[in-house]
């Protein structure tokens, strides 16, 4: 919007007599002044704008190829298949981004399993159980005796006076946060409250029924009568809580679950059975199809980042033609294929991305070289698919790192560091916008404030004029 001061609407006024828009004529005078470096710091953004674009786009399609190909590695086909020559003992799988290598044997002895407590029978679910406290206390049961274990905090219920069996089973699942279970078995004895525990010896327990009543009964109705404990146990304990055993190896292993982790290779077992004295064995193998499936869609990828690159760091054309973020990566897009990426390869091992196929084309694009890759996957298979893992070293390895040089914000010759650098030099435009703004305005303030004044002078030596030229005529005549 344009700006205004009082005087100008004077002047307009007054240079009516003199022919002349005083107003115009400061506005004129001081946009010929300051236009053309406001006009050129206008254009100079543009330029940065469309370089910023440029830089960004590279750098977030850089980002996202290597996102992808982590993704891949880590929950994708690429991951390594665990096979169990017995599968009806357990099943297996291993951390994605692994390669794991070698055989185990199996031998399950025992299976964890957790505690399966009744209670005394009542009439029906709806019966009243009796106001007070009921108390579980876990730890280790073991015939007719209990270990308490006094890092697990006791679990304390308070039981109303208008509680029933079927809403202290709710209160109990509610309370324990998933330590037990609990629910109203209906059956020829009547109804029962039937809890379960946790797999794992530890996680036994007793339950003491602290009923608010004057004399206790325990008998329906009076919470003392849900109490259990081994050394009273009449039948109520239907299955004792206990850990799962099982040889890795020959070495004994015991789990609190049957669910087992922090085992060699990163394996996960699912323990289902036992197979005492017959042994079953764990491998591994790798999927080479999809090897060579994932090579394929990341020379593609590759291609998409390199042709974005040539157009934009194009000499003639590119908006990125002498960015040293874009070169640099382009340097480094160009050494890929022949960089040792597995220093800790052996001989004949693959060591470098060349090896598993990737080729570079003369134009800075790539190719898939099936015939070096075949004869990689065939020569050494289990080399070939350690390249293909998340650690320090192969595929995902080297792009995480190339990315992380070509986008990081703080490296001026990275792609990160351009966008920063145009960026900072947009703002410094900007500011210099606004203080040519406002040098043009107290220009034309100032060059209407002298139009005016001479405006005026001029009027009122008009006036003389005509006051001397009234006289002359007067003389005259």
């Amino acid at each position: 919007m344009e700006t205004t001061n009082p005087g100008s609407s004077i002047i307009a006024t007054l240079g009516v007599g003199s022919g002349i828009n005083f107003s115009q004529l400061a506005n004129d005078i001081s946009e010929a002044s300051f236009g053309f470096r406001r006009e050129q710091l206008e254009t100079r953004n543009q330029t940065l704008d469309a370089r910023i674009s440029a830089a960004s786009l590279l750098r977030n399609s850089l980002t996202n190829l290597t996102s992808s190909l982590g993704d891949r590695i880590r929950s994708g086909d690429l991951a390594p298949t665990v096979n169990i020559a017995n599968s009806a003992v357990a099943s297996a799988s291993v951390l994605a981004g692994t390669n794991p290598q070698g055989n185990y044997s199996l031998e399950v002895s025992q299976l964890a399993q957790e505690q399966l407590l009744t209670s005394n029978a009542f009439t029906s679910g709806e019966d009243n159980v009796g106001e007070g406290t009921l108390r579980f206390r876990f730890g280790t049961v073991d015939g007719a005796s209990f270990t308490e274990d006094t890092s697990n905090t006791p679990l304390e219920i308070a039981v109303e006076a208008s509680d029933t069996l079927q809403s202290l089973a709710v209160k109990v699942a509610s309370a324990s946060s998933g330590a037990l279970t609990a629910y109203v078995a209906e059956g020829t004895n009547g109804a029962q409250l039937v809890i379960k525990g946790e797999e794992g010896a530890a996680n036994g327990f007793v339950i003491e029924g602290e009923s608010s009543a004057a004399s206790p009964t325990a008998t329906p109705g009076d919470l003392s009568y849900l109490s259990w404990n081994p050394a009273s146990d009449s039948g109520e304990l239907r299955q004792s809580s206990r850990d799962a055993l099982f040889s890795l190896d020959t070495v004994e292993i015991s789990s609190a679950s049957n669910t087992v982790t922090g085992l060699p290779e990163n394996m996960t077992l699912e323990l289902t059975a036992t197979n005492i004295g017959e042994p079953t064995t764990i491998s591994f193998s790798n999927n080479t199809s999809a090897i060579t499936s994932v090579m394929g869609d990341f020379v593609s990828a590759l291609n998409e980042l390199a042709q974005q690159l040539n157009e934009s760091a194009s000499a003639l054309s590119g908006e990125l033609g002498a960015d040293p973020g874009a070169r640099e990566l382009k340097r480094d897009l160009g050494r890929l294929s022949s960089e040792i990426v597995m220093p800790t390869a052996l001989e004949g091992e693959p060591r470098t991305l060349g090896d598993i196929g990737l080729s570079l084309n003369r134009d800075g694009t790539f190719r898939l070289d099936t015939e070096r890759l075949n004869e990689t996957l065939a020569a050494t298979p289990e080399a070939a698919a350690a390249m293909f893992t998340t650690g320090p070293f192969g595929l995902f390895a080297t792009m995480d790192n190339l990315t992380r040089a070509n986008t990081t914000s703080g490296d001026p010759g990275s792609l990160g560091g351009s966008v920063s650098r145009y960026e900072s030099q947009i703002e410094s435009n900007e500011d210099r916008l606004i203080e040519i703004a406002e040098q043009q305005e107290r220009l034309r303030e100032r060059l209407s404030s002298n139009l005016l004044a001479a405006e005026r002078r001029v009027t009122a030596s008009q006036s003389t004029l005509d006051f001397l030229q009234a006289q002359a005529d007067l003389n005259r005549n």
